[in-house]
């Protein structure tokens, strides 16, 4: 079925419907941009939400619950869940909107060449079938004058009274009339075989061409419609594999939620150490004295029994009751005199012991560091001086120091609260059960009768065989940091009580209880490989080596970044240090 043959003459109708096919198709575009607005409305308010419920700086603390955690694992794939639609909003906008534009442009321009040539068309049939009217008129009007110039002249021949001269003109006249009406016949006749034949090819070639083309057009329309729609379709079932994943990461987090995991969390959150309240006494009357009315637990208030051997203090009986949370410092002008916040002694014993293992963690972190960056300096330093062309040695001198007394601060407040920890250990350690806890917790039961002499000792911080110990002044060389350094420190689960912690992060060597662990010896390091040495190198700094140009050495420690490789010379003669990577060609072991 073609436009060009059953609608050959509905060309207004087409020109409409054609015009109504591309407004359809602008509006399916509108649809698609608003939907895009939409989505990305969507997912702005998804972030935005997401953005309101996330956990504050001083919520922190209750999101170490197993449905905080959940919750907080919730948004965050809320949050990708929103990525997805910004996804589906771009691809949108880059697949189908943007094909949109260019076809209804494309079409609209086609449309318009079309609709000029079947004007043009139009036009030309209509000026023929004018030229054959007028044509026709003057054929009509010349037949008329011919048919009168006869009539004259038969009224002429036909008068006796007329002259010879008027009859003969009048039979001039009658045949210029029918000479000029056969003309106009000829004309006509030429007119009209014109006008058929271009009728023909306007109705038969050129208009239906044009329908053609237009039906083309219409139908290229309607097909990429029917692929955006399909295309939108698939760009939203494109993400639907990582939404289900974002979904499963919801039911993921919701199976992460544990209620007895919370209930302990809340128990070691909030269990203040002290000691359930005894047994209130009898008061015996007969033997004298006062008797003082008794107050529950939790009342805010004490007793005080002015019997025979049933007095109890002030002191003993708040913390045994529920309400000893409760009580506040004394502030004012005798606060000054009060201890120092930092030694959270306003807390509960339990609590307070939790807080000092946190801080004494911290240290221990900020310690390494230090540590760690007074290693690096040296090394510079070592650098500078066998090679002044690199640096002044002496520009490290003042960072070294700062780094040294940072390390002694460090030091001295870890000792501190190694005393505070031990205090708060000795005081809860009386009860059995509260003992026995302790010691399981920190890992130093076992049958030890000295729970707590290790503590004493983890402040100890020293490099063995006679080196300097952390925090002095004195240069610490690279092979005395790569060095088994006893750092131990009080922590959670044993962390640091009786650890030994290698500064250079490369080896660690066994320790025991009692005695600072010795330097290991350097036999029993394995080798890792070997290298040639490509330039001599004189040793300038502590605990480097030299070596002369293609000596072949093992290697003991890699390149950590800092540009210097642990190596030991080959037997008999083993010695141990650092050379210069950049000095050496390292073959595979």
């Amino acid at each position: 079925m073609s436009w060009g043959t059953e609608l050959w003459d509905q060309y207004d109708n087409l020109s409409f419907h054609t015009q109504k096919g591309i407004d359809f198709l602008e509006r399916y575009g509108h649809f698609i941009r608003d939907r895009c607005l939409i989505e990305m409305e969507y997912a702005g308010k998804l972030r935005r939400l997401v953005k309101n419920y996330q956990p504050k700086k001083k919520e922190e603390e209750e999101y170490q619950y197993s449905t905080c955690k959940a919750f907080k694992a919730m948004l965050c794939e809320v949050n990708d869940l929103a990525g997805q639609h910004e996804v589906i909003a771009e691809n949108l906008q880059s697949d189908v909107i943007r094909e949109i534009n260019y076809l209804v442009k494309d079409i609209k321009e086609e449309r318009k060449k079309l609709l000029q040539d079947s004007a043009k068309y139009v036009a030309m049939i209509n000026n023929q079938v004018a030229s054959l009217e007028r044509s026709r008129k003057n054929y009509e009007k010349a037949f008329k004058e011919a048919e009168r110039a006869l009539d004259n002249f038969q009224r002429a021949d036909a008068d006796l009274n007329l002259s010879r001269a008027e009859v003969e003109k009048q039979r001039m006249n009658m045949a210029i009339k029918n000479q000029h009406c056969e003309e106009s016949k000829n004309e006509y006749a030429n007119q009209l075989q014109k006008t058929n034949e271009l009728q023909s090819q306007h109705y038969k070639a050129l208009m239906p061409e044009v329908f053609r083309q237009l039906q083309e057009l219409d139908e290229k329309r309607i097909r990429n419609v029917r692929h955006f729609m399909a295309h939108s379709a698939d760009v939203e079932r494109n993400v639907f594999p990582i939404i289900n994943k974002c979904l499963d990461g919801i039911i993921n987090a919701a199976n992460q939620v544990n209620e007895k995991q919370d209930t302990i969390l809340v128990i070691e959150r909030y269990k203040s150490g002290f000691e359930p309240p005894g047994d209130f006494p009898f008061d015996d009357l007969s033997r004298g004295g006062e008797s003082t009315p008794l107050v529950l637990p939790g009342s805010g208030n004490t007793y005080v029994s002015s019997g025979v051997g049933a007095h109890r203090s002030e002191s003993m009986t708040v913390k045994g009751t529920m309400s000893a949370g409760k009580l506040k410092k004394r502030v004012g002008l005798f606060a000054i005199f009060s201890s120092n916040k930092d030694d959270y002694s306003e807390l509960p014993p339990n609590q307070r012991r939790k807080k000092i293992l946190q801080k004494l963690d911290e240290m221990q972190a900020k310690l390494h560091q230090e540590i760690a960056a007074k290693d690096g300096l040296m090394k510079m330093k070592g650098v500078y001086e066998s090679n002044p062309a690199l640096g002044d040695p002496m520009s490290t001198e003042g960072q070294l120091n700062e780094c040294s007394q940072r390390i002694d601060k460090l030091n001295s407040d870890i000792a501190k609260y190694q005393g505070l920890l031990q205090e708060v250990e000795c005081n809860v350690s009386p009860a059995g059960t509260r003992k026995h806890e302790l010691t399981e917790h920190n890992g130093i039961g076992n049958g030890s009768t000295n729970n707590l002499s290790n503590h004493n000792n983890r402040l100890n911080t020293s490099i063995p065989d006679g080196r300097a110990p952390l925090g002095e002044d004195e240069s610490l060389s690279r092979s005395a940091s790569d060095s088994s350094v006893s750092i131990p420190a009080v922590g959670l689960n044993n962390r640091y009580s009786g650890e030994t912690v290698s500064l250079g992060a490369s080896r660690n060597s066994l320790t025991n209880d009692e005695d600072p662990p010795p330097y290991y010896d350097i036999h029993d390091l394995p080798p890792l490989g070997t290298c040639t040495a490509l330039y001599a190198f004189e040793a300038t700094s502590e605990g480097s080596i030299p070596m002369f140009d293609g000596e072949q050495l093992l290697i003991i420690e890699q390149d950590q970044g800092d540009g210097w490789t642990r190596v030991r010379r080959q037997p008999p003669n083993v010695e141990e240090g650092f050379v210069p990577t950049s000095y050496i060609s390292i073959h595979s072991s």
